[in-house]
């Protein structure tokens, strides 16, 4: 049989009889399982894909249209068989079919194909000729399916345009100026396209209606969005005015020749592009910042407050740090968030109240924020989160979770109620089919079993989030997860017949390398210095004074450690009275146990006192372990020491 869901969703036998699907829940089942593209898809999911309230008698209403697909597509099949095509697979059901089976998937992999092989992309409109329509044209407008409509509707923009691209590099394209035309009037926030109706043009021997194109575009981009024209396109310009005899040869903009990448495009299109590329880690995640701040910044430039809101919001990546990688971009976010939500006001639509509010939540960093501003996060987090469950929007309400763990650190110990917070986001995540929050949810739950010495449970969440990346293409996990181990590789040295204090230094240095290139500096700077030193303080032995370590945001609390080991007293004593209070990140356990041995040592009983009194809820906890990468040992044994010096010890 194949499918076809790129316009109305229909099926057909192998013979060419169409098979009668049945009413619109029965193709929407069938699209939702096409949409998952050989996945299993939960009946819990299901369920909540089909109806925005769904009936006591949900679950039996899904069997009955799985039965009638069923049916309908194997209409053959011998009485107590199983089905081949639509198949139960432990909570759900998954569609077996090959690719080229299925029109979006078959659309998709040659796509994908041109990219790898530009020399193919010319033959792309054998392609495109299969859509007729908006994808699952005659589906309601639920979440799924905006969500897929949206998606595969950029795939196929991004399909003309590489073909356009190819044409022209190759020399044809002859006609191709109409269609483009007609591209660029339907979407005019994609600057690509207005390069390639200017190219097409010139081809043509249009040289002044090209010109004519290319300053319609930068009036379009600089009245309407506040943006000048891309390099590119003021080189196309120039060369159309000196009369280039060459213009856009293949491979001038890079391996695949194509115009089509990393150029500004339309505010909503660009944070949804950052969104995806976020995931990545490395360059891709610091370029996806850039341009998240600059599709705010072009949004809000329109005025139009719906759409800033929207594109605000729409950049829920999951965020498992208490400081940020960008700091200065992260206030700027907040700033744009706060100020569109004055605009909307509190009457205003709830789904964009609280996605700006869980904004604000996730971009005010504990380890940044201060004063009010962090009151005013902490306050947004739970609002976020009680509009979310009133809305009763998962994907909404893992954001709001997101938010609500990284306003969790307003005081020490507080792991055990950061794993309450991991684990809905877990259930959620994974009843609702939203694996980049799975994993976050994982991750939380990692840390706060590292966090409370059960080193056991926090590996069983490691290598569930490990499962979960691999499947789901994010590279960053196993950058964390060797972290864990190294931490707990540190655990285990001071054990009898475990690791050398060497083998968990080396483990800290192969992490950290991975980690050096993640483009996450909010995390990297500092870590490995720290680790070392929690390391050395496991096994008795002084802090490392190795020049060479850059010790970040830890400086003010390893320093008086350092200044020790150098056997500069009078200067460590300084650096101690100068050290603030440590910010409500994840590393407060551990700075105020840096605190508390630093004033053992020197003997200051008023400073072992306060890092006593901060450190009392953390008892049962393990220092700088809440972010399941490192340790100093477990805090009672600063605590202990620091009540002693202090003279309130029981």
């Amino acid at each position: 049989m194949r499918i076809e869901v790129l316009g109305a969703v229909q099926a057909w036998h192998d013979d060419g009889r169409p098979i009668s699907l049945g009413g619109p829940r029965h193709r929407e089942v069938l699209g939702r399982l096409v949409a998952a593209q050989g996945r299993m898809v939960t009946t819990d999911a299901l369920v909540d894909d089909l109806w925005d309230d769904p009936p006591s008698s949900a679950v039996g209403a899904l069997r009955t249209f799985v039965a009638a697909l069923r049916r309908a597509v194997e209409p053959d099949r011998p009485p107590r068989t199983p089905p081949r095509v639509l198949v139960t697979q432990g909570t759900g059901y998954l569609l077996r079919l090959p690719r080229e089976a299925v029109d979006a998937h078959r659309f998709q992999d040659a796509l994908t194909a041109a990219r790898r092989s530009p020399d193919t992309a010319a033959g792309l409109g054998e392609t495109l000729a299969l859509w007729r329509g908006p994808a699952y044209a005659d589906l309601p407008g639920s979440s799924w399916v905006e969500h897929e409509r949206l998606r595969l509707e950029e795939l196929r923009l991004q399909a003309v345009e590489l073909r356009a691209d190819a044409l022209l590099a190759s020399g044809g394209g002859a006609g191709l100026a109409a269609e483009l035309a007609g591209h660029v009037a339907e979407h005019p926030w994609r600057e690509p396209a207005w390069g390639l109706l200017a190219r097409a043009l010139h081809r043509d021997g249009r040289r002044a209606e090209a010109l004519a194109t290319l300053r319609r575009a930068r009036t379009m981009l600089v009245e309407q969005l506040g943006l000048d024209p891309s390099p590119r396109m003021q080189r196309l310009e120039t060369d159309i005015l000196t009369g280039s005899p060459d213009l856009d040869p293949p491979g001038e903009h890079g391996p695949t020749g194509s115009t089509t990448t990393r150029t500004p495009l339309g505010p909503r299109t660009t944070v949804d592009v950052a969104r995806t590329l976020a995931l990545a880690g490395g360059d891709a995640l610091v370029g996806s910042r850039r341009d998240r701040l600059t599709a705010i910044v072009a949004a809000e430039r329109t005025g139009d407050v719906t759409l800033t809101a929207r594109v605000i919001g729409a950049y829920d990546v999951p965020a498992i740090w208490s400081r940020a990688d960008d700091p200065d971009q992260a206030r700027a976010v907040v700033a744009a968030a706060e100020r569109t939500l004055r605009r909307i006001g509190p009457d205003g639509p709830a789904d964009l109240r609280a996605r700006l509010l869980a904004t604000v939540a996730t971009e005010s960093r504990s380890a940044d924020t201060t004063g009010a501003a962090l009151e005013t996060a902490h306050t947004a987090a739970r609002a976020a989160q009680a509009l979310a469950r009133d809305l009763k929007d998962p994907a909404l309400l893992a954001f709001a979770l997101n938010g609500v763990f990284l306003q969790s650190f307003t005081r020490p110990g507080l792991a055990a109620r950061r794993d309450e917070t991991g684990a809905e986001l877990l259930t959620v995540a994974c009843h609702h089919g939203l694996p980049a929050f799975a994993i976050l949810g994982h991750l939380v739950r990692l840390q706060s079993a590292s966090a409370l010495g059960e080193l056991g449970t926090a590996a069983e969440h490691a290598a569930a989030a490990e499962a979960l990346a691999a499947a789901h293409e994010s590279p960053l996990v196993p950058v964390l997860t060797a972290w864990f181990r190294a931490r707990v590789t540190a655990a285990r040295s001071t054990e009898p017949g475990g690791p050398t204090a060497a083998t968990a230094a080396a483990a800290y240095r192969a992490a950290d390398g991975d980690l050096a290139t993640s483009g996450m500096p909010g995390l990297h700077r500092g870590l490995l210095p720290l680790a070392l030193l929690g390391l050395r303080l496991l096994h008795g032995r002084p802090a490392p004074t190795d020049p060479g370590l850059d010790w970040g945001p830890y400086l003010p609390w390893a320093a008086p450690l350092v200044l020790l080991a150098q056997d500069r007293a009078a200067q460590a004593r300084a650096a101690l009275a100068a050290a603030p209070e440590p910010p409500g990140d994840h590393m407060q356990e551990a700075l105020w146990c840096l605190t508390a041995h630093a004033a053992v040592a020197l003997d200051r009983p008023d400073v072992a006192a306060r890092a006593a009194t901060a450190l009392r809820g953390a008892r049962a906890e393990h220092a700088g372990a809440a972010g399941g990468m490192l340790t100093l040992g477990p805090v009672e044994r600063y605590l202990t020491e620091a009540e002693v010096c202090a003279g309130t010890a029981r």
